[in-house]
């Protein structure tokens, strides 16, 4: 048995003695065959491509298209969506590069417009472009959240007037359009008014509106038209929902889980009231009074000297007598009043009268109260507990109710865990009931050939195999014949010989040869005319 050097070696060697013709079939063949296995090596080893971008705009799409051949990074469509999809592996970099350069962006270029200012603008124009690139960038600054997909934002600034009465305040409007099934919270919708607001001057919130692409309003303000406050209403569900959950918590560990249900009823105040008492004290106890002030008058007047003067008999000439209080305020005396003393005449005629008033500080009390919002007047709560499940000796289950201890035990607990307060009006209804438990849902077994993990393992497996049955049957069933057909010697060497050959053997074997060969050759000739044709011509080449 020949190694496989020399069985390579014949086959170059039949190659060498081959025709012209078979020779570049040979290598026809031999290069279709590092083709088809090359291209079925790289089909396997195709780039799996992933999402850059879904749902863009024509304008979009066409810039970041653009951006991509420049960077020559390939790229393909999605029919579903209409997204654009670039290899898994450059994913991450291609998207850094584009939002370098600002890649995709719906809204205008912001402040950055105003870098084109023509010489001569008027005041008018400049002020549009302001206006135009202040709701670029506040459409920009929206778009970053994450339900966003595109922003718009109107502003409408009136000129500055220089009478009060005509001045009104900006207001402004803002579209956004959300992604699939996503939607946002009220207190996202605040944050883009509140954003808005505060970067357009003198722009109160209330003048801000938002409306997301089906039309309808997110912002807004205040409460409702059936007079209620969301933010309320939510404040409330929460309060309860914290209830139940405590409720639930604590019960689970005695009766087990999903053995209990609660719910909570919260009877909520949202009144808010501010009162102020003030309160005087008679101070009646003058010991511990604080004086405030005093005021004493000492008045000495001569008998002869002051006496009557004037018209006799006139009273206008009498002085008025003067209001006088004692030094010493007598007891039961209510501070804070005039005290005086009366005037006393001595022996000498001289008149003398000394007044003294004391005022005293009047007790005063300033409490000012204001109630909470949102405080809890009342609850209602309803407790459902399961009966016990006992496990007999026999392994039998029977549904058991449970005792009034553990009912009162119960009780208490959720008494305790709610701040439970019976002078507030709150009410607990503990009900212990058998659970109806639903039948069993019967989740139909997915078939291999129909699990999409199967599938997909199949398909891998599938791919693998093809590509080797592939390269298997070119390898064996092309190339390797075409080998052999080159090892074999020239059907002209074995069959019609050579003068030189002829001429050493004997006369009778040489016949005998001569006689089958030319059989042979006449049977050649007739079935190949153009092989015999060629071996005449290279004996008449070489002068044979």
């Amino acid at each position: 048995m020949a190694s496989p050097g020399t069985a390579l070696a014949e086959h170059f060697a039949g190659l060498t003695q081959a025709p012209l013709q078979q020779k570049i079939g040979y290598l026809i063949t031999l290069a279709a065959l590092i083709a088809v296995l090359g291209g079925m090596w790289m089909w396997s080893k195709a780039p799996d491509y992933r999402v850059l971008y879904a749902g863009l705009s024509d304008r979009d799409g066409g810039a970041v298209v653009a951006a991509l051949s420049q960077m020559d990074v390939a790229y393909r469509f999605s029919e579903v969506g209409g997204a654009i999809m670039v290899p898994a592996h450059k994913l991450h970099e291609v998207r850094m590069k584009l939002a370098a350069q600002d890649l995709p962006s719906s809204s205008s270029d912001g402040f950055r417009a105003m870098d084109n200012q023509k010489f001569g603008t008027s005041q008018f124009v400049e002020q549009i472009n302001y206006q135009r690139a202040l709701e670029g960038e506040l459409a920009r600054s929206i778009q970053t959240l994450a339900n966003v997909q595109s922003a718009r934002v109107h502003l409408a600034i009136n000129r500055p007037s220089v009478f009060v009465r005509n001045s009104q305040k900006p207001s402004a409007s803002v579209v956004l359009r959300l992604g699939a099934g996503r939607s946002l919270e009220p207190g996202q919708v605040s944050a883009i008014v509140n954003l808005v607001s505060n970067s357009v001057p003198d722009l109160p919130a209330r003048n801000v509106t938002v409306v997301d692409q089906s039309g309808a309003l997110l912002s807004s303000q205040g409460i409702h038209g059936n007079g209620f406050d969301p933010a309320q209403l939510k404040y409330k569900r929460d309060i309860e929902a914290g209830f139940v959950k405590s409720i639930e918590t604590i019960i689970s560990p005695f009766v087990g889980v999903g053995n209990v249900r609660a719910q909570v009823t919260a009877d909520m105040d949202f009144s808010k009231v501010e009162r102020v008492d003030k309160k005087y004290d008679p101070n009646a106890n003058q010991a511990n009074a604080a004086m405030r002030s005093t005021t004493t008058t000492e008045v000495v007047q001569n008998g002869t000297a002051a006496g009557a003067g004037g018209i006799p008999g006139a009273t206008s000439n009498q002085p008025p007598r003067p209001a006088s209080a004692p030094v010493t305020a007598p007891a039961g005396t209510q501070p804070g009043r005039a005290l005086s003393t009366p005037s006393t005449t001595t022996q000498s005629g001289d008149t003398r009268r000394k007044d003294a008033t004391v005022n005293y500080e009047v007790g005063e009390a300033i409490s000012h109260t204001v109630q909470q919002v949102g405080t809890l007047k009342r609850l209602s709560l309803a407790v459902v507990v399961n009966h016990r499940s006992v496990r007999d000796a026999e392994g039998t289950v029977t549904s058991k109710p449970l005792s009034d201890q553990e009912k009162t035990q119960i009780t208490d607990l959720i008494k305790n865990v709610v701040g439970f307060n019976k002078e507030r009006g709150d009410t607990l209804n503990l009900v212990n009931v058998p659970f109806t438990q639903p039948p069993p849902v019967e989740i139909a077994e997915i078939p291999l050939w129909k699990d999409p993990e199967v599938l997909s393992s199949a398909k891998e497996i599938g791919r693998n195999l093809l590509i080797a049955g592939i390269a298997l049957y070119l390898v064996l069933g092309v190339l390797r014949p075409m080998l052999r057909t080159f090892a074999e010697p020239l059907p002209t060497q074995g069959v019609l010989g050579s003068p030189e050959s002829l001429a050493v053997e004997s006369p009778e074997k040489a016949a005998a040869t001569y006689e089958a060969n030319l059989q042979a050759a006449k049977q050649i000739a007739r079935q190949d005319p153009k092989l015999v044709a060629n071996v005449v011509k290279g004996w008449v080449a070489n002068n044979g």
